[in-house]
C-alpha cells in the first residue's frame, strides 16, 4: 500500500466491518452509549458509525465482535478505550489508547435494558 502525501496517519487502515458498542465513559449516571458499524480499524484508530455526535476530547470505551474465534470455538472480541478524534455525519473516529481480546459470550454485543 503506498501512503499518499497528505495522510498524517501513521498506521495503515484496514477496510473492517464489525459490530461495535460503544459508550462515552463521564462521571454522569446517565452514560451514552449505543451500537453502530465499523467502517476501518488500525492499530491506533476506528472509524464507526454512529447515531450520537461524539464530542472529541471524549473518553470512550467500545467492544467489537471480531471475526476470529479462540481455539475456532469461542467468539472474542475486541475492547478498547480511546479519545474522539472527529465527529461528524453520523461517523466518529477515535484514537485507541487501549485495547485487548475477550472472549464474547452468550450475550454478545448487546446495549442493557434502560428503563
Amino acid at each position: 500500500m503506498k501512503k499518499e502525501a497528505s495522510d498524517r496517519r501513521t498506521s495503515n487502515r484496514f477496510p473492517i466491518e464489525r459490530d461495535i458498542l460503544y459508550r462515552v465513559l463521564n462521571k454522569r449516571t446517565d452514560q451514552e452509549m449505543g451500537l453502530g458499524r465499523t467502517i476501518n480499524i488500525s492499530s491506533t484508530g476506528i472509524l464507526f458509525t454512529t447515531k450520537h455526535f461524539l464530542l472529541p476530547g471524549k473518553l470512550v470505551e467500545v467492544a467489537i465482535h471480531w471475526p476470529a474465534q479462540l481455539n475456532n470455538t469461542t467468539p472474542l472480541k475486541l475492547v478498547g478505550r480511546g479519545r474522539v478524534v472527529r465527529s461528524e455525519d453520523g461517523v466518529a473516529a477515535i484514537e485507541m489508547q487501549h485495547y485487548e481480546f475477550r472472549t464474547l459470550g452468550s450475550q454478545g454485543l448487546s446495549l442493557p435494558n434502560v428503563e
